[in-house]
């Protein structure tokens, strides 16, 4: 049995597919592509199949990580161009790592999001943040099945930061013609989560911003926090393990 990790993105339209149906089509994708998953045992068998703290609907993202089980040895490089091509357009396979054993959970503590507010100016979103970042607590109230929940949102952001607008953004970027303030923040990942949402809310406690039209909002990393409060790849320890050349009596035949 082999465990592999998988990073995928969710672009585009794709961003408001809700977990669900994201999970449907990666199945659908691994049997289009003749993967020899691995399955549970039971009356009702299902494909071993991992997921690794899913982004909310409505909420892009580049870094989106699973875990899947096969019971064969597969190239992992085919097996992405395989599943690449089975999944629709905007959940796009980026990497896939053998696993070099222990949680991959334990490896992601906060996420990186970049949250785009057309109409905002950079000026005034500098103020809103500068404000956040000098609180010690802000509480925000949240919308749950459960009925109306307060969060404070303040110890669950490492770090906030307002990007200058680029000529040379893609087409899923900014409009430069106006104003657009472009916030990047790193996110502890707390119970409850702190969602890009929450941080807008905080913005509209501490300083009153309220952005004219809905922000948009992409993940663009996760992973666990060093002493720098930058995020370290998840990956980065299979990819070394799987570089490591073999030695001993392995290495000799």
């Amino acid at each position: 049995m082999q465990k592999l990790r998988l990073c995928y993105a969710k672009r585009g339209r794709l961003r408001f597919t809700s977990h669900r149906d994201v999970a449907r089509s990666f199945e659908r994708a691994l049997r289009r592509a003749g993967v020899p998953m691995a399955y549970s045992q039971g009356f009702s068998p299902r494909p071993k199949v991992s997921w690794i703290g899913a982004s909310p609907t409505g909420v892009a993202s580049e870094a989106e990580y699973v875990e899947v089980q096969v019971v064969e040895l597969l190239d992992v490089e085919r097996l992405r161009v395989a599943l690449d091509e089975a999944l629709p357009p905007g959940l796009d396979v980026l990497e896939i790592v053998v696993s070099s054993g222990g949680n991959l959970t334990e490896r992601i503590e906060a996420s990186e999001w970049r949250v785009e507010l057309d109409g905002v100016s950079p000026a005034e979103l500098r103020t809103a943040v500068a404000a956040l970042l000098a609180a010690e607590s802000v509480e925000v109230e949240r919308a749950t099945k459960d009925g109306k929940r307060i969060i404070d949102v303040r110890p669950a952001v490492v770090s906030a930061l307002v990007e200058d607008q680029s000529s040379d953004a893609g087409h899923d970027g900014p409009d430069l013609s106006r104003p657009c303030g472009i916030l990047v923040t790193v996110v502890r990942q707390t119970t409850p989560t702190v969602r890009p949402d929450d941080v807008l809310s905080a913005l509209r406690v501490v300083a009153d911003l309220v952005p004219p039209v809905p922000a948009k909002a992409t993940r663009m990393a996760q992973g666990r926090l060093d002493d720098d409060g930058a995020l370290v790849d998840p990956l980065a320890q299979d990819r070394v393990a799987e570089s490591k050349p073999v030695t001993g009596e392995q290495g000799r035949r």
